[in-house]
């Protein structure tokens, strides 16, 4: 925790968390104080809604948070990094006011919509406006690391357009995962699998440089279309990131420089000791120089991003720890996976029940488990065997068995 004092502390009160700061403003009722236009989003534990400040007509995006479900919350440690941080490719958060019921962030409003929805509404898209787009995640996250703060869970679902215009910049959002380094290590496992780097899901200590390594990922996607790492059975997908084991397959790499391949090698370096921070990924000539390409690549980066990568709120979401403790039973045990998360890749075969199922998952607030979490059955018992991709990533390793046939909805969990 920061040593100012302001954040207080947080202490438990009627099986909930109550959160004391010297700002926080309370209110008896939020529409007092802001106009609400519509909703933005929806989380496990979270509505956004775009709203208007009565007193000063000003937009927000409000984050609405109902205290019962804030036990396995980060909201605490997401408030002290938000209002520690500044710069104008990272969403602040401007406010924070409390109900009886719920907590609310009021939060800058950012309306371009996401990386991946916005690339496909482009028409045209070259490696060069990729290298644009990870300058300004690299200044960003250098920003943070130079305060010491550490993201952890860097994907495209959090990188978003400020607005609409065609030259918006973009910005970093979602801090419920970040840490304040403390001593230059942390040993907590959280993040998204896909995006996460070799050293979390091998539970050592690690750094900063996991950031960088999800940059890595996030490139790689910008540029092909579908993730470095793939498999429909989950023990697999974490043995091939933690073995570095991808490749740039053609015809979908043949058009990208090899001044990007190169930038990608330094960013997923599987020895963090040698793989680059943010301050010399900013100095690569991928980034730094005008070397990447200017040829549309458009169409076969956007065919492979929707075969690959859902739309909207059911986007499946991962939560490390829990991958991590899965995968130590199966250290212990020579038991096949027990149903659990598969990897975004695969949630796009859900039938139309699964994603019904999962909408009512976010509207009621019981649908969830002892530790907090929603779990949604998956009905469709060919989930696992999509065969609709253009490129085979498969894996020859027989001796694991298949995919569980379900699926769970993780939400953030609270992390040291």
């Amino acid at each position: 925790m920061f040593s100012s004092g302001v954040y207080g502390n947080v202490r438990a009160e009627m099986g909930r968390k109550e959160i004391k700061c010297s700002w926080k403003k309370s209110t008896n009722n939020i529409k007092d104080v802001f106009e609400f236009l519509g909703k933005m989003g929806s989380g496990t534990f979270s509505d956004v809604f775009m709203v208007r400040e009565r007193k000063t007509g000003e937009l927000y995006a409000l984050k609405c948070l109902k205290k019962k479900h804030l036990t396995h919350s980060n909201l605490e440690n997401e408030i002290n990094v938000l209002r520690r941080i500044k710069h104008e490719n990272v969403v602040g958060l401007e406010d924070f006011y409390e109900s009886r019921t719920h907590y609310y962030l009021v939060m800058q409003l950012v309306s371009g919509g996401e990386l991946f929805d916005r690339i496909l509404d482009k028409g045209v898209y070259t490696e060069k406006d990729a290298s644009t787009v990870i300058r300004q995640v690299l200044e960003a996250v250098s920003y943070l690391h130079e305060n010491s703060i550490v993201h952890r869970d860097l994907k495209p679902e959090n990188l978003l357009y400020y607005n609409t215009d065609e030259n918006a910049k973009i910005m970093v959002s979602d801090f419920g995962l970040s840490k304040t380094l403390e001593h230059g290590v942390m040993s907590t496992a959280c993040g998204t699998p896909g995006y996460v780097a070799p050293e979390v899901l091998a539970q050592k200590p690690y750094s900063k440089a996991v950031d960088c390594w999800s940059i890595g990922v996030i490139t790689y996607i910008l540029l092909c279309g579908y993730p470095p790492f793939f498999e429909d059975n989950e023990t697999r997908l974490f043995s091939k990131i933690m073995r570095a084991e991808y490749a740039f397959h053609s015809p979908f790499w043949d058009d990208i420089s090899e001044s990007a391949k190169d930038f990608i090698r330094n960013m997923m370096e599987k020895n963090p000791n040698k793989r680059f921070l943010s301050e010399q990924a900013l100095r690569h000539p991928w980034i730094a120089d005008n070397v990447a390409k200017d040829i549309d690549i458009y169409q076969s980066v956007c065919q492979q991003l929707e075969k690959n990568f859902a739309k909207s709120k059911w986007k499946q979401a991962f939560n490390a720890a829990s991958a991590i403790s899965h995968m130590k039973k199966l250290s212990q045990s020579d038991s096949c996976p027990s149903p659990c998360s598969t990897p975004d890749i695969i949630v796009q075969s859900a039938s139309q029940d699964d994603l019904e199922a999962l909408e009512t998952c976010f509207d009621e607030a019981d649908a969830l488990d002892p530790n907090g979490n929603p779990v949604v059955p998956c009905s469709n018992p060919d989930l696992a065997d999509d065969d609709s991709r253009d490129i085979d990533l498969g894996s020859d390793d027989s001796r694991l068995e298949p995919a569980a046939k379900s699926f769970c909805i993780f939400s953030l969990t609270e992390t040291s």
